[in-house]
Formats: structure tokens, C-alpha cells, sequence
């Protein structure tokens, strides 16, 4: 299934100056910015091309939320189709090309292992992480402790960088609804 997303159109503000005036003049532009995710058995893949803030909002980074969406949504289809898979952390490539010029390309590529059985699989998926920051990671984990299954914990990724600054935990689980039957 492919994902794409298209926006444009961003207003920007111009005062323009002379010795006897003020004016703001607004003039509309035409900025594209594409999100596009696919996902198989094997994985999700995808790329956030455009603005990198827009009105102090790192709009970049919101592209962690929509694939971690993606991602979740992928491992509960294959779960229901007896496919039993995890992600896998360490194969998990991040890159931010073009950070700090105004106009970002994120490329993601979340990959899935398969694993031995319907109670070692994971059916959830979030991350914390920010762009020049350090992750709040015991917020993320009080904010998601309340889905977790009886006896169970998130499991974590070590700390992922990109040259260019953005940093990400990412965190899977067993999902309490979709795998009930996993209570230990």
C-alpha cells in the first residue's frame, strides 16, 4: 500500500519599507512537500520531502508519527494473517539530507524480522525522539505504559542518530487488544 500526501500552497509575510510608509505586502508561493510510505512483509519504507518548520514546527520530524502509524498498522495486518514479525531495531536506517537549509528530505526504512511465534510478535509502534534535542524517553514511557499487556514492557530501541541532528527512540509492543491471548 502506498501513501502519498501532497500540501502547498505557504503564505509568506513581507514588510516592505521606505521612508514614508510601511506596508505588508503577502505573497503566495507554491512549496510541494511529499510524504510517501510503503509497506510489505519486509517492512515500511518511505520519505518526507519539504519544509522543515513552518511557524516554529518541526513539520520534518511529524513524519516519524506518520510512519510509526504505518508501521503499526502493517504489523497488526500481518499479525491477522498469521504472519508473526517484530521490527527490527538494529536495521532501522534513518537519514535527514539537506537539514538547516529550510527544505529537508527524512528518508525512513523500518524493517521487520519474522519470529517463532503469535505471542513473541508486536503489533504496536511509536518512537520519541526530536531534532537537536534529546528524547524525553521516560515521558514517552509513562504515556505509554497504560497499553501495555499485564507483565509486559515497551521494547526499545537503542538511540538512533542522523548526522544532521534528528534523534529517535523507537518503541514496539504487544498490542492488549490485538494480542490478548498473550497474557502472561
Amino acid at each position: 500500500m502506498r501513501f502519498i500526501k501532497y500540501i502547498q500552497v505557504f503564505l509568506i509575510s513581507v514588510w516592505v519599507s521606505h521612508a514614508a510608509y510601511s506596508q505588508k505586502v503577502t505573497v503566495k508561493t507554491q512549496v510541494q512537500t511529499t510524504v510517501s510510505i510503503e509497506c510489505t512483509a519486509d517492512g515500511c519504507f518511505g520519505s518526507y520531502y519539504g519544509k522543515e518548520f513552518i511557524d516554529g514546527s518541526d513539520v520534518a520530524h511529524q513524519f516519524s508519527n506518520t510512519m510509526s502509524a504505518k508501521v503499526g498498522d502493517k504489523l497488526k495486518e500481518l499479525y491477522s494473517k498469521d504472519k508473526y514479525v517484530k521490527v527490527d531495531f538494529t536495521n532501522i536506517d534513518m537519514s535527514t539530507e539537506g537539514m538547516g537549509s529550510g527544505m529537508v528530505t527524512y528518508k525512513l526504512k523500518i524493517p521487520f524480522v519474522t519470529v517463532a511465534t503469535k505471542c513473541d510478535a508486536y503489533t504496536s509502534f511509536d518512537h520519541v525522539g526530536g531534532w537537536n534535542h534529546a528524547p524525553s524517553l521516560p515521558r514517552r514511557k509513562k504515556e505509554l505504559s497504560s497499553l501495555l499487556l499485564p507483565g509486559e514492557s515497551l521494547d526499545i530501541s537503542k538511540l538512533k542518530k542522523t548526522p544532521e541532528g534528528l534523534q529517535e527512540y523507537w518503541i514496539q509492543w504487544k498490542n492488549k487488544n490485538t494480542q490478548k491471548r498473550c497474557n502472561k
